[in-house]
């Protein structure tokens, strides 16, 4: 049998990987205090967006401890299994890398490591694919080769409200960010090549939309065969827009509906939102 295993920075709710019969492994969170949670099982999103608006300087993130993979990977070959494990970007977190040293202690040959390259629910997309392919009885190497073709395809581009979270982060001078809030400026960014990347800006929530839609046709388009997701990190009301686009104008079936959590969700603040696809070259 094949396992399929994420990190916590892929967005998955509990009830959500219950249901998609997937393992999720939790990344830390450590505030200004130097109290340390585990994202998304000590902390709700909404309440970790409740602590972030208080924080004078930003909490940081780190990888999981080798030791939870080395346990999730045992566990898995002593009942004969095989993992695939899709997890968040090498250049933003060392997840990765924790992985294959949990892998090495735990003397296993029966896992699978893939650098997504990505985050949040573009990574969870990738997962769900795998899931797919996993539930159609694909063997591990086929799901592996799936995703390591699919992840060159999958695309995540998001507005950001309030500048004053990349400002905390070190991402943007104290005075572009006070000149940026008083003009209504909205960049847009995107996770690119396994980075967060600045791609653009707008003039007001509505300029918002229009340009995101606009990156959305300028990487290539919406790739009907796959899902796509819309998501948020504070107000769900903020992928509307999204959910509108993607069923009205490209008459596409509703997206997968998500909040951001923390690995992107810090820099990025409340009042973010997002849309993720697979562009129409990926020909699985």
């Amino acid at each position: 049998m094949v396992r399929i295993l994420t990190d916590s920075a892929a967005d998955f709710t509990p009830a959500e990987a219950e249901k998609l019969g997937i393992t999720v492994i939790p990344l830390n969170v450590t505030f200004e205090d130097g109290s340390v949670i585990r994202d998304s099982i000590d902390m709700t999103p909404d309440e970790y967006y409740q602590a972030l608006s208080r924080c004078k300087k930003l909490p940081t993130t780190s990888q999981p401890s080798p030791a939870l993979f080395e346990h999730a990977f045992a566990q898995a070959a002593a009942e004969g299994d095989q993992v695939v494990a899709i997890l968040i970007s090498e250049k933003l977190s060392g997840t990765c890398q924790s992985a294959r040293l949990g892998a090495e202690m735990a003397g296993c040959d029966n896992v699978f490591v893939i650098d997504s390259t990505t985050a949040t629910l573009a990574q969870a997309l990738l997962v769900r694919l795998a899931v797919r392919l996993r539930d159609e009885g694909k063997p591990a190497a086929q799901i592996v080769a799936a995703i390591e073709q699919a992840k060159k395809h999958v695309h995540l581009a998001a507005v950001i409200d309030d500048l004053n979270y990349l400002r905390k982060g070190g991402r943007l001078p104290a005075g572009v960010a006070f000149a940026g809030g008083m003009l209504g400026v909205k960049p847009l960014i995107a996770v690119a090549e396994g980075r967060v990347k600045l791609i653009g800006s707008a003039r007001g929530l509505p300029g918002a939309y229009v340009a995101l839609f606009k990156k959305v046709e300028g990487m290539g388009g919406v790739n009907p065969r796959f899902e796509t997701a819309a998501f948020y990190t504070e107000n769900p009301r903020e992928v509307e827009p999204i959910q509108t686009y993607l069923t009205h104008n490209l008459h596409l079936p509703q997206p997968h509906l998500g909040q951001i959590g923390c690995v992107i969700g810090t820099p990025a603040g409340p009042g973010a939102f997002a849309v993720s696809f697979f562009d129409p070259d990926l020909t699985l």
